[in-house]
């Protein structure tokens, strides 16, 4: 399964690469299912995966991804891989470092989970390094990286946290309103940064280049019903918070480094159908470091955005 998994995401950076030396045209061709836009570099990764995976998979497999969703290679696959061929096709787009090739496998069944997830990998499209987990690995192996796997940070101040957050599909003012915060607590004795790709944010951390990782627009959502059409706004219609294959592989990643990750409740992120791309099943995300740090951030973000701002030197 693992070079299978990884045979597949080298053959879609192979293809980006190729494309990228005729020049990027960043064409939106539509939407996909879960309403984010379709550019043209999505549909070559995409078309890859399909000709890799009939191409190199021995036995049939089942494979859902984030435009064509569920297909089959032959009939009763026994695993499923749940595929992101470019999680953060904008920055692939603008051949930025910040978009990885996600993907993770579960054992096919009825309605699989998340935390059926047992074997997982994301690899760099700029620099083709690559961290993995599957069944027996106590926790992350890799290549590429000169530090090893993982390498946590043990930082547990928000004031001097290096973290990063989403703004995808968010709309500007109440995201403001829910971060400034702690944004203001820490852009100058820490560092903040909007990386728009959730899988190359959790994988930071592995790395040890970040502290945290904070995409809480699905709670807002939940906690203030009446944001829906601010939401539906910013999304062209649709909302558009974490989809199970965003996070279907750096959630497993993530546990198995020692990262804490949950959604923006403190809930485990177990639960979440790998298939269904409804808001309902749509995800927020709290993943730090350390405990100490992810409590911090909970409580940080705990908070009414109609209240107050406690306006305290460096109070959050």
């Amino acid at each position: 399964m693992k070079d299978l998994m990884l045979g597949m995401a080298r053959a879609i950076r192979a293809e980006l690469d190729a494309g990228r030396k005729v020049g990027q045209v960043r064409r939106v061709l539509g939407d996909s299912p879960g309403g984010d836009a379709q550019f043209d570099i999505d549909e070559v990764a995409e078309r890859v995966v399909w000709d890799y995976l009939q191409a190199n998979a021995t036995e049939p497999v089942a494979v859902y991804t984030e435009d064509r969703g569920l297909q089959a290679t032959g009939p009763d696959p026994r695993y499923v891989l749940v595929v992101d061929p470019i999680d953060g096709t904008r920055p692939a787009s603008a051949d930025l470092e910040l978009a990885t090739v996600s993907v993770a496998a579960a054992p096919m069944g009825e309605r699989p989970v998340l935390g059926d997830v047992d074997h997982a990998l994301l690899l760099e499209l700029k620099s083709g390094h690559w961290m993995y987990t599957g069944p027996g690995e106590d926790g992350v192996s890799g290549e590429g990286y000169p530090r090893g796997l993982p390498n946590l940070s043990r930082n547990e101040e928000l004031a001097t946290m290096f973290w990063s957050i989403e703004f995808n599909g968010h709309p500007m003012d109440l995201m403001t309103r829910a971060y400034s915060h702690i944004v203001d607590a820490s852009a100058n004795t820490g560092g903040v940064f909007v990386f728009n790709s959730s899988t190359f944010s959790i994988s930071r951390i592995i790395t040890g280049q970040l502290d945290a990782y904070v995409d809480i627009g699905n709670r807002v959502l939940h906690d203030h019903p009446a944001t829906e059409a601010a939401f539906r706004k910013a999304g062209r219609g649709g909302i558009l918070h974490l989809f199970p294959y965003d996070i279907a592989a750096a959630v497993l990643l993530a546990e198995r480094a020692g990262v804490v990750i949950t959604d923006g409740y403190g809930r485990s992120l177990a639960d979440t159908l790998l298939f269904d791309l409804s808001p309902r099943n749509q995800r927020s995300c709290v993943a730090a470091s350390n405990p100490v740090l992810h409590k911090r951030i909970l409580e940080a973000v705990a908070w009414d955005l109609d209240a107050p701002r406690d306006t305290k030197e460096g109070g959050v």
